[in-house]
């Protein structure tokens, strides 16, 4: 009892100390102590980043057109959604009718098990690879873009001062042709004072384009960007242009059932030769197998298509188009120290390695 416990304490620290990974050790079937695993069933996570646009008049947009020659200067603000890029991968989530039991016997090492966060099998008798969870939920994480200068920290004191909308927009479309006649000189090498070298020239022509553009976007105004990256789970089957998503210009992305948006829909295709369907009797057999069982994952190609194009075209490993397969016990008796390397996403063995 002692010995249990003093083991069960081993246990406890090692797993506050490797805190990735929770071990479910020491749990009973029947009189049988061992390792309860799961191995995972593969469902499509699809990316999806997209940019939200905001258009804000400038101040003097009404003078666009009279001191800068502006004719598309729009005096109303106007909001829009693009999408820039779809990634898909497949990711591995436990299947709950795939859970597994490693028993310790006399004749074999208690096998040192690492599982993810949800009871996934990663390897058997390797170090603790202290690999954090995967942060895949990121479903309105929003960033923005870096913003652009304030225009009127480049205002002189004459411009400031001057008692009418009309007066600044005139001083300020008189700064803006003074700012292109100066980068004109140094492009010509006509200017008063000439940088020393090549990078002092280019440092001077960035500053300039710089207060140029704050300036102009007070007549012609600035359009402001948030990116935005969703994220959405649909398991893996057999499907033929399902509703994935819907992207609507003013909402961005929305529910499938949102009709708001237009549709982009996915093709699924078991892309495995069909194969007779094991009678029952057969699969409860493999799931009695003495050893550690592991996915042997098929093939699923992806389609994704907006309207009538193909904006996604490619396979994937699928576990649901696959079948089971199993690691004898033999391979884990004192005899030997064979270290097996999972992949979480699928189940499939990554690596064997076998020493005695």
């Amino acid at each position: 009892m002692k010995t249990i416990v003093a083991l069960c304490t081993v246990l406890l620290i090692a797993s506050e100390t490797f805190a990735q990974t929770e071990v479910t050790v020491g749990v009973m079937r029947g009189k049988d102590y061992g390792v309860t695993y799961m191995l995972p069933k593969t469902e499509l996570e699809i990316e999806i980043h997209t940019t939200h646009h905001t258009y804000v008049p400038g101040e003097f947009c009404k003078y666009a057109e009279r001191y800068l020659h502006l004719t598309d200067a729009s005096p109303r603000q106007n909001s829009y959604w693009t999408i820039d890029k779809v990634a898909m991968r497949s990711v591995g989530v436990p299947d709950k009718e795939k859970v597994y039991f490693v028993k310790m016997r006399d004749k074999s090492i208690a096998p040192l098990m690492e599982l993810t966060e949800d009871g996934i099998v990663r390897s058997i008798n390797m170090p603790f690879s202290g690999t954090p969870k995967q942060q895949t939920e990121k479903n309105g994480d929003m960033a923005e873009v870096q913003a652009a200068p304030d225009p009127r920290s480049f205002l002189t004191e004459e411009i400031l001062m001057a008692n009418s909308v009309a007066k600044r927009a005139e001083l300020v479309a008189k700064e803006i042709y003074s700012i292109r006649e100066s980068r004109n000189a140094l492009l010509r090498g006509e200017a008063d004072n000439m940088p020393q070298d090549g990078e002092q020239l280019k440092l001077m022509l960035d500053n300039l384009a710089i207060q140029e553009q704050a300036m102009v976007s007070m007549f012609a105004g600035q359009t402001k960007k948030e990116l935005n990256t969703t994220i959405l789970r649909i398991p893996i089957h057999e499907t033929e242009g399902e509703v994935a998503f819907r992207f609507s210009r003013y909402f961005g992305v929305v529910d499938s059932t949102n009709l708001a948006g237009e549709p982009y829909r996915l093709t699924i295709q078991n892309m495995e030769e069909p194969s007779m369907e094991q009678p029952t009797a057969e699969i409860e057999k493999r799931k009695s197998l003495d050893g550690v069982m592991y996915n042997n994952p098929g093939r699923a190609r992806v389609i994704l298509r907006f309207r009538n194009q193909t904006l996604y075209d490619q396979e994937l490993p699928a576990t649901q188009f696959g079948g089971q397969e199993c690691l004898a016990a033999v391979l884990f008796n004192k005899g030997f120290n064979t270290k097996v390397l999972f992949d979480v996403n699928t189940g499939k063995v990554l690596k064997v390695d076998r020493g005695e």
